[in-house]
């Protein structure tokens, strides 16, 4: 050491060799947790890999309450009284439910909460011979109050094929949120003027 000039001292000396490589700042700065999430970001891969058609599904599902169906033992609970509205090709308007007066094609059915849509559309077809045929198309929506605005409203519970299975057959009145004391208006849509879903 006593032939080497004091730059040359300097350069090796053992303190800024240490200092130089095991930085902690140089280290926080190229392990930055920011810097993992920009570019390893689960969200952004997930939304760049989705469709349309898986974005619209995903709303649709996102409206379906996500809590197991209700344990109902039918032989020891009351079933409730569903007041069941058909019409041929389309749905009801709100305005003919008011307060005192509904469509007169009324179907009184005594079920439970956990009543599928699958098994709704059976007791339809015991009682209505013209919804037998395969083909025939079920659209199921709950007919419900509005409170703020007043009259009733519309809301969409899924839809079943006579003759053919569909991801709507095992849907439940409870999984839609259904009240009791709502009603249930069904379009009844022919096989002719079917169109697939």
């Amino acid at each position: 050491m006593a032939d080497l000039s004091p730059r040359e001292r300097k350069s090796r000396s053992p303190v800024n060799t240490v200092r130089k490589s095991k930085s902690p700042v140089t280290m926080r700065r190229s392990r930055s947790p920011v810097t993992m999430r920009r570019s390893k970001s689960p969200v952004t891969a997930a939304r760049r890999s989705r469709s349309p058609a898986a974005l619209r599904r995903e709303a649709r599902n996102s409206n379906i309450d996500k809590e197991p169906p209700p344990l109902v033992d039918r032989e020891k609970t009351c079933p409730l009284l569903l007041r069941v509205f058909c019409n041929v090709g389309r749905h009801h308007r709100p305005d003919e439910f008011t307060r005192h007066r509904v469509p007169s094609n009324e179907l009184q059915i005594y079920t439970w909460l956990d009543c599928s849509l699958r098994e709704l559309m059976s007791l339809i077809r015991e009682v209505n011979p013209d919804t037998r045929p395969k083909g025939t198309q079920f659209s199921f929506s709950t007919v419900y109050p509005d409170m703020r605005r007043g009259g009733y409203r519309l809301k969409e519970l899924g839809k079943t094929l006579s003759g053919k299975r569909g991801m709507d057959d095992d849907t439940t009145l409870y999984s839609r949120k259904f009240k009791i004391g709502d009603f249930v208006d069904v379009a009844v849509i022919p096989r002719s003027r079917n169109r697939p879903y």
